[in-house]
């Protein structure tokens, strides 16, 4: 088996696994997945939300809100679906631009050599 199917195999079981991160908080009581708070969440945290967090926090919002598909139900194991497809976009698009930028660099070192 090459290095590259190892590798994609690799990515793929950490796609799967990627919902441990909303299920395991959610079993033990601990609240949300780290690092995902709502303002509202830092405020209570921390006693304050940061200006510059507050002000970009209007500017963008997620196409998938609480990482749920449109008319799906509640709970763990439907959200998980939504925590799947999160993962998978961004492997596609950090694998998309690794892509373009093998490709533009390729296209230079070939140039250099003629």
């Amino acid at each position: 088996m090459t290095t590259v199917k190892k590798l994609w195999m690799v990515i793929g079981i950490l796609v799967i696994l990627s919902p441990l991160g909303f299920i395991i908080p959610a079993l033990f009581g601990a609240g949300g997945a780290w690092g995902e708070w709502s303002l509202e969440e830092i405020k209570k945290l921390t006693g304050y939300v940061p200006q510059g967090m507050e002000k970009l926090s209007r500017l963008w919002s997620s196409p998938l809100q609480n990482y749920a598909m449109p008319g799906q139900r509640e709970g763990l194991v439907h959200g998980s679906l939504g925590y799947i497809i999160a993962a998978l976009a961004g492997v596609a698009l950090a694998a998309g631009i690794a892509y373009l930028l093998a490709r533009i660099l390729g296209r230079r070192e070939e140039r250099k050599n003629d």
